[in-house]
Parts: structure tokens; C-alpha cells; sequence
């Protein structure tokens, strides 16, 4: 978190409720919405960081209702294009910390592309993706994330598609920060949180969350006791499959390896790496071009400090 406006934590003034804003949460009874908003404005305060450094950008589905409930900066955008726009502001502003909250299909279906180019660019902005494998918002139409067979209103028959598998996807992005949490699993949630939250550079963290309404029990197998032996908790230095598992290494394979299990399911950090980040990496640029002195493009950058990478 280079370059933000911190308060000393033994002097930082705020608490989960400084973190809540006005407006009444309106998310179904049961959506694991609540849980995911709980954990963000209980842990923000922890990180030293004004309120007015932090900044929550969403698209379009229920999960995008998430600025308004939290006393920050945010911006309820265009579906599929929050990332588009966290770039833009991760590049023109580097005393922020830039979040994007989206959702299954915001992110995966309308937003795909602008969701692999964020992370393939490592902008430094911290993605958190609502993953509920249904279209909620709009009353349960199969999503990217939706099971081959499911049956839903836009799939009368079942759906013919094959699933995106979130975090593999974002590891074939090269994203340097990939993560995936429950939303029932609370401790776990915030420690990934917390990990994205001081990882310069780009983050994901897919959260698995329930849809009482549309998609009801869609990770409940994961919830019990019996659940619990299904879960793999990535920790590094642990061995998986008789590999240690190393959550730094710069070859991406074994995460990916991992993200492809089907017998268990790998929850926590995949992959944690440092890359130079696009955004540090523009900002120098237009420096030295000023330093050369260029007359046209000196008339070119006059006036035009922030840059919007679609």
C-alpha cells in the first residue's frame, strides 16, 4: 500500500461502524451478501487507511449494490466495466486504495474481457468476485459459473454450456494475487482480504456465496461437517499431493494445478507474487516523456493528467 494516506494504526480513529453507511442494506434474507459486507467493514478499520483513500467500484447484480453500504468513496458503474474503470482511477490516482466488487455474471459474462486484461496488466486494484452460479438480480438465469445440465428460467432444459472455473481463469491472466473464500467461513474470508488488501498489485479473490432465492444449497456441501473434509486450506509450506505448496513461486502451474482439483476444493491463496504494477509503470512513463521534453507530445500530455485504460 505504497504511497497511501495512512494513520498509525495504534491512532487510527475507526471502527466497523465508521465503515457503515446510511442507506438501508436491502439484499434478500440468507444472501451470503451480508456476510461478505460484515467482513469488509470489520476489517477496513485495520488497515490504517482513510476512509476517504478508499474507494468501491461495482458493475451491474445484487453484489453491486455494495457502495452504497459502506461509508467510502464508491461508484455503482456500467455492467461488466468496473474494472475499466478502477484502472482509469488506479493510474490517476496512487494515494487510493482501488476495490472492485462484482459478480458471476458481471464479471465473467458481459465484463470478461475487461475482467482478464485488469489482471493480465496487474493494475493495482483488489477484485472480489461474488460467485453465486446464477443470474440473481434478474431472476435466475444461468450464468458463466452455472453448471453444465442446470436448469434454470433462461435454461428451461438445462443449461448446454461448460463452466468458467474463476480462479483458473484468473491464472492464465497471470494475475499476481489469486485467492478463494466461503462466504459461511468467516476467518478465513478476512484473511484473504487482508492478504489482497497490502498486495501491490493486481488482486482476485473468488468468494463462494449463497443465492437463497434463485440458487438455494449451491455450496452447502461445503458447509457441513462432512463439508469441512471436502475443503483443501491452502497454506504455504503445507504439501498437497506431495508437492509443498508455495503460493510465491513465479510459475504459476501448481496453483493452477491446484485450481483444477476435483476431489477436494482448495480454499485460501493460490498464487501471491510481485510484478511491477501498470499503473506504476504508466505514471513513470508519462514522467520520463515530460523529462525528455518532446514538444508535441509535451502538448500532448498538458492538461491531461489522468489517463482511462479501457
Amino acid at each position: 500500500m505504497n504511497g497511501l494516506n495512512l494513520i498509525p494504526l495504534s491512532d487510527a480513529p475507526y471502527r466497523a461502524k465508521d465503515f457503515k453507511s446510511d442507506q438501508e442494506v436491502r439484499w434478500c434474507p440468507g444472501c451470503g451478501d451480508y456476510v461478505v459486507l460484515n467482513a469488509v467493514q470489520a476489517f477496513l478499520p485495520t488497515l490504517g487507511i482513510k476512509r476517504e483513500n478508499l474507494v468501491f467500484i461495482s458493475g451491474i447484480g445484487c453484489s453491486s449494490r455494495f457502495p452504497y453500504y459502506l461509508n467510502t468513496y464508491g461508484m455503482h458503474s456500467i455492467h461488466g466495466r468496473a474494472p475499466a474503470i478502477a484502472t482509469g482511477l488506479a493510474v490517476s490516482r496512487p494515494d487510493l486504495s482501488v476495490w472492485v466488487v462484482t459478480g458471476d455474471g458481471d464479471a465473467l459474462s458481459i465484463g470478461g474481457n475487461h475482467f482478464i486484461h485488469a489482471l493480465r496488466r496487474n493494475v493495482n486494484l483488489k477484485i472480489l468476485l461474488f460467485n453465486n452460479r446464477i443470474y440473481g438480480l434478474t431472476k435466475g438465469q444461468y450464468s458463466p459459473t452455472s453448471e453444465a445440465g442446470k436448469v434454470t428460467t433462461s435454461t428451461p432444459m438445462g443449461s448446454l454450456d461448460h463452466p468458467f472455473n474463476p480462479v483458473s481463469l484468473a491464472l492464465g491472466a497471470e494475475a499476481t494475487f489469486v485467492a478463494r473464500a466461503i462466504d459461511s467461513d468467516r476467518k478465513g474470508l478476512t484473511e484473504v482480504l487482508e492478504a489482497a488488501a497490502h498486495h501491490r498489485g493486481s488482486a482476485f479473490i473468488e468468494i463462494y456465496q449463497n443465492c437463497p432465492i434463485f440458487n438455494q444449497g449451491a455450496f452447502d456441501a461445503l458447509k457441513t461437517e462432512e463439508g469441512e473434509s471436502q475443503l483443501l486450506r491452502l497454506r504455504a509450506g503445507v504439501e498437497v499431493g506431495g508437492k509443498v505448496h508455495d503460493p510465491g513461486d513465479p510459475d504459476p502451474t501448481g496453483a493452477f494445478a491446484l485450481s483444477r482439483m476435483t476431489d477436494r476444493t482448495p480454499i485460501g491463496i493460490f498464487r501471491q507474487v510481485e510484478r511491477p504494477t501498470y499503473d506504476d509503470l504508466a505514471r513513470e512513463q508519462v514522467a520520463r516523456a515530460r523529462e525528455a521534453g518532446a514538444p508535441d507530445l509535451q502538448r500532448l500530455l498538458d492538461g491531461h493528467d489522468t489517463w482511462i485504460v479501457a
